[in-house]
C-alpha cells in the first residue's frame, strides 16, 4: 500500500466518528478540520458512500450526505465503534512503553508515564499482566556503566573508559565526550567523541569494564556527527582486527550484503576454486565465524591463521554433533 492511500485509509478511518457527531457540519469546515481542500473531502465521502459492512446490500452501506453544503452521516455506527486491545496486545504496548521509559535521554518522561497510567487502568486485567512482566534493559554488570553515562550525558562530562577490544583481546584506556546512548537489536552502545581515535566511536557498553566521569567538559567537538546506527552500525575501524576471505563463486554475493574494506580477483596461488579474494575490517570475529560456516566450502579464511583455527574447531564440533 502507498503512503498516500494509507494516509487517506486513517483519515477515513477517523472521518467516520467524526461526522457521525458533528452532524450537519458545513463542507468547508470539515475539509478544514482534516486539512484536506473540498473536492479532497468530497471524494473521500464518495468513498465512504460504497464502504460498509460486509453483505454489500444498501442497508449494509455507509449513507453519507453532502448536497446541501453540509455533511449528514448514518448507518456508519459499527465501523465508527472504537477498537479494544486483546489482553496480549495491550500487554505487549504496555511491556513495550515500560521500556521505553528505560531508555536514557527520554525528553517527555511525564507524557509517557500519563499514558502508561491510563492505559493500565484501561485494560484492566490485561494492566494487571503487563506488571508481572520484568523489563530489563542491561545485564548487572553494565548497570554502573550506564549510570555513569547517563550522569556524563546529562551534565556534559568527560568520561574515562577501560574498554575492552575483543579482535586483539586487548584492554584499552580512553577519554570520550558522551553524545548519545543507542539500543540496537537488544544491546545498549555509547556514542562518543573518542580522544584516543580523534573520531566518533560507538562501544558497547558490554565491553566497557569501568567507566568514570571526569571533572571535565565533555562537549564533542563541532566535528563530531551522530551516525544512523540502523544501517551504519558496524562501520569499520582503524583498531579492527583485518581478516582476508577467499569467495567461491557460489558465496560471491557476500561482498553485496556485509562492509568489505576491498575485493580483488583470487591470485593465482589461492584456493584452487577461489574466485574473489576479500579484505574486512572486525572488532568481533564472532560474527565472522558464523558466516564462514554457513558459507561452507564457499569460503577459505587466508588470514589470520588463528580465525581458520577457531572456523576449523566449530566446523568440526557441529559435525561431531550429527554423530
Amino acid at each position: 500500500m502507498s503512503t498516500a492511500s494509507t494516509e487517506r485509509l486513517s483519515r477515513l478511518l477517523a472521518m467516520v466518528p467524526y461526522l457521525l457527531t458533528h452532524q450537519g457540519i458545513p463542507v468547508p469546515e470539515a475539509a478544514q478540520h482534516f486539512g484536506i481542500g473540498e473536492d479532497e473531502l468530497v471524494q473521500d465521502l464518495e468513498l465512504l458512500f460504497v464502504c460498509g459492512t460486509p453483505g454489500h446490500l444498501p442497508d449494509d452501506l455507509i449513507d453519507a450526505r453532502w448536497e446541501s453544503g453540509h455533511v449528514y452521516l448514518s448507518n456508519a455506527d459499527p465501523i465508527a465503534r472504537p477498537s479494544r486491545l486483546a489482553v496480549d496486545e495491550a500487554v505487549a504496548l504496555l511491556v513495550g512503553l515500560r521500556t521505553l521509559a528505560e531508555v536514557p535521554g527520554l525528553h517527555d518522561r511525564e507524557a509517557l508515564e500519563g499514558a502508561m497510567a491510563k492505559l493500565s487502568e484501561a485494560t484492566g486485567e490485561a494492566g494487571r499482566a503487563a506488571r508481572a512482566v520484568a523489563v530489563d534493559v542491561s545485564d548487572a554488570s553494565s548497570a554502573v556503566v550506564l549510570e555513569a553515562a547517563r550522569r556524563a550525558l546529562r551534565e556534559h562530562r568527560r568520561l574515562h573508559l577501560s574498554y575492552l577490544v575483543p579482535s586483539r583481546d586487548e584492554r584499552t584506556e580512553r577519554d570520550v565526550d558522551p553524545m548519545r546512548l543507542v539500543s540496537v537489536e537488544g544491546r545498549w552502545y555509547l556514542e562518543a567523541w573518542c580522544h584516543r581515535a580523534e573520531g566518533v566511536r560507538l562501544f558497547r557498553v558490554d565491553r566497557v569494564e569501568t567507566a568514570e566521569v571526569l571533572d571535565v567538559d565533555g562537549t564533542p567537538p563541532p566535528q563530531a556527527r551522530s551516525r544512523d546506527v540502523a544501517s551504519d552500525l558496524f562501520r569499520p575501524s582503524p583498531d579492527d582486527l583485518v581478516v582476508t576471505i577467499d569467495l567461491a563463486p557460489q558465496a560471491a554475493w557476500v561482498v553485496d550484503y556485509y562492509p568489505v574494506e576491498s575485493v580483488q580477483e583470487a591470485p593465482e596461488d589461492a584456493w584452487e576454486e577461489a574466485s574473489l579474494r576479500v579484505r574486512l575490517r572486525t572488532a568481533d570475529t564472532h560474527w565472522v565465524q558464523r558466516l564462514l560456516l554457513r558459507l561452507g566450502a564457499g569460503a577459505r579464511v587466508v588470514e589470520p591463521a588463528e580465525l581458520a583455527g577457531h572456523v576449523r574447531e566449530a566446523a568440526l564440533a557441529a559435525l561431531a554433533r550429527y554423530a
